[in-house]
């Protein structure tokens, strides 16, 4: 008999639904909770879409303790950039995705270009601006 795992996935594009369906398809996956979820996610075999809010990490440890989850799986950019998973493995909950510092690569373009130019990375030539708010990118 295989070890069956639950798992929580975070989000509720295309992305996310992609990630369930291919979870689903595991022998290894008894559940898959997806939060928020949508439509066409929860019509996937083992799929439930749940809403939590995914900025308390307490809260969200809480409730993947209470449901037994193995793994949280974090598809879109906005939650990794902002720390869910430093937030996460502070109450020993595991995931699947990069910590706040390795998500600036792909979230903050100004940090991305700087250290590629820092480090030698081929990239393009750029130059940051002013935001239409008058804020500087971080």
């Amino acid at each position: 008999m295989v070890d069956q795992k639950n798992v929580l996935v975070i989000g509720s594009g295309g992305r996310e639904h992609a990630l369930c369906w291919k979870l689903a398809d595991s022998p290894f996956v008894k559940q898959i909770y997806c939060a928020p979820g949508s439509v066409g996610v929860s019509t996937t075999n083992k799929v439930e879409s749940v809403d939590l809010d995914i900025k308390n990490y307490q809260a969200l440890a809480e409730w993947c303790k209470e449901k037994s989850i193995d793994l949280v799986v974090v598809g879109p950019e906005d939650p990794l950039a902002n720390g869910i998973v430093d937030g996460l493995a502070t109450f020993g909950v595991k995931c699947f995705g990069p910590p706040k510092a390795g998500a600036q690569i792909e979230a903050n373009k100004d940090w991305a270009k700087a250290f590629m130019i820092r480090h030698q990375i081929p990239t393009a030539r750029y130059k940051s601006s002013p935001s239409p708010t008058g804020r500087q990118s971080p």
